[in-house]
C-alpha cells in the first residue's frame, strides 16, 4: 500500500472521539460502495448524505484531516525505519483480532519484526504483575510446552506473569509477539534488548496506539483487549477480582472463549476459583485440564473465612478512625469493601453477622449496622 494511502488510514484510526465500531462501520460503508479510503475522506459532500455520519463526527473528520500533512511524513518515517503499518483491510492484519473484536477491532496495527507470526498457533498466558511462585511455575511449565509444540507466545509485557512468559519463551528458543500498551515508536529499550530476536524472526512486536504514544495506566488497561484477541489459546496463571486479567477473562467469558485458569491451592488469596466458577476451565500446574478438588472448592464458602475478613475490617476501620471510634457498617457495605459478592449475599451476611459472636446490630433509617466489639 503507498504511503498516501497509509497516511489515510493513519488519520483514521487517531481519529479522536470516535470508537473503533463506529470507524469499521464506515470502513465496511464505503467499501461496499467501491470507494477506497482517500475516496471516503476527501469526499465531505458524501459524509451525511451516504454514509450518515452526524454533524458532530463531520466536525470530527474535518479536524483529522488537518493532520494528513504531517501523517504522511509519519507513515514515510515509519516504513524507512523498518515498522509496518497494517490497515484493517490488509490481508496482514492479523485474522484474529477480527475473529474476536469484530467490529471493535484497531483500524490499523503497527509492527517492528515478523509479521508471519501473526498467523501461527497462539497462546496467551497472562497473570498479575505481583504474582506468587506457584503462578510463576506454572507460567514457565505452560511456556515451555507451548514452545515444544511450535505455538507463539503473546505476551503484554507487565511485571510478573506476562514478563516471565516472554522470557521463558525466548529461554526456550521460542516465538513470541509482545502487545505495548504504548506506541510502536517508544519502546526505544525493548528494541535494543530483544534486537537479536526480531533480527532472527523470533520475536514481534505490535501497537495499535499512535507510534508516539508513551506508556499510560489507560492504554496498559485497554492494550489487555488486544491480548486476548491475538491468542487462540489462553492460560490464566492468578487473577485478582478486578483489573485486567479478571476483567479480559470475564469478557472473554461472555463471548463464550474458553480460558483456562490455573486450579488454585487452598490457602491462597486470588480470584482464580472465582473465574473457574464463573466458566472458566481448571487446569493444574502443568496446564493440564484438571477438577476442582473439594476442600478448595469449600474454601469459597467458608463462613469462618468470611467471618475472618469481615473482623478484619472492622479492625481496620477502627484504627482509621481519628479518635478510634468502632466503625457501623451495613452488610452491603461490608461486601463491597471486601469484594465478597461472589462469596456471598448481603442478606446471608446479614444473617451470618446476627448469630456470631462480637457483632452488634442496630437499625436506624430502614437499615441494619453492625459493629464489633473485641
Amino acid at each position: 500500500m503507498k504511503i498516501e494511502e497509509l497516511a489515510y488510514w493513519v488519520t483514521l484510526s487517531h481519529l479522536k472521539g470516535i470508537n473503533y465500531e463506529t470507524k469499521n462501520k464506515w470502513i465496511s460503508m464505503f467499501l461496499d460502495s467501491g470507494l477506497n479510503i482517500i475516496d471516503f475522506i476527501n469526499n465531505e459532500n458524501n459524509w451525511n448524505k451516504l454514509y450518515n455520519i452526524s454533524q458532530i463526527e463531520i466536525e470530527k473528520l474535518k479536524k483529522a484531516k488537518e493532520d494528513l500533512v504531517n501523517n504522511s511524513f509519519l507513515v514515510e518515517s515509519l516504513t524507512n525505519q523498518g515498522f509496518q503499518i497494517i490497515p484493517v483491510i490488509s490481508d496482514a492484519y492479523p485474522a484474529l483480532l477480527k475473529k474476536n473484536l469484530k467490529f471493535k477491532s484497531p483500524s490499523v496495527v503497527y509492527c517492528k519484526g515478523n509479521t508471519d507470526l501473526l498467523k501461527e498457533k497462539s497462546v496467551a498466558v497472562v497473570g498479575s504483575r505481583k504474582a506468587g511462585e506457584v503462578s510463576l511455575e506454572f507460567t514457565d511449565n505452560v511456556v515451555k510446552k507451548c514452545t515444544e509444540e511450535y505455538k507463539v507466545i503473546v505476551s503484554g509485557f507487565a511485571k510478573g506473569v506476562d514478563r516471565r512468559s516472554l522470557e521463558t519463551s525466548i529461554d526456550c528458543t521460542g516465538q513470541s509477539i509482545i502487545v505495548l500498551p504504548q506506541g510502536i515508536t517508544t519502546f526505544t529499550s525493548g528494541y535494543k534488548k530483544y534486537y537479536k530476536q526480531i533480527i532472527d524472526g523470533d520475536v514481534l512486536v505490535i501497537s495499535t496506539y499512535h507510534p508516539n504514544a508513551g506508556w499510560s495506566a489507560g492504554l496498559a488497561m485497554a492494550r489487555n483487549a488486544i491480548i486476548y484477541a491475538l491468542g487462540e489459546e489462553i492460560y490464566v496463571a492468578e487473577s485478582d477480582n478486578k483489573g485486567g486479567t479478571w476483567n479480559g477473562v470475564i469478557n472473554g467469558l461472555k463471548i463464550n472463549r474458553t480460558i483456562k485458569v490455573r486450579n488454585p491451592e487452598k490457602e491462597e488469596k486470588n480470584a482464580n476459583l472465582l473465574l473457574i466458577k464463573k466458566g472458566a476451565q481448571p487446569v493444574d500446574l502443568f496446564g493440564e485440564t484438571t477438577i476442582v478438588s473439594d476442600d478448595v472448592r469449600e474454601s469459597l464458602h467458608d463462613e469462618n473465612n468470611v467471618i475472618k475478613k469481615v473482623i478484619e475490617l472492622f479492625k481496620k476501620k477502627e484504627k482509621e478512625d481519628m479518635f478510634g471510634e468502632p466503625p457501623e457498617l451495613t452488610s452491603k457495605e461490608i461486601v463491597d469493601f471486601l469484594r465478597l459478592e461472589e462469596y456471598i449475599t448481603n442478606r446471608k451476611l446479614t444473617n451470618l453477622l446476627k448469630s456470631s459472636k462480637g457483632f452488634i446490630h442496630k437499625k436506624k433509617l430502614n437499615k441494619i449496622f453492625f459493629s464489633f466489639n473485641h
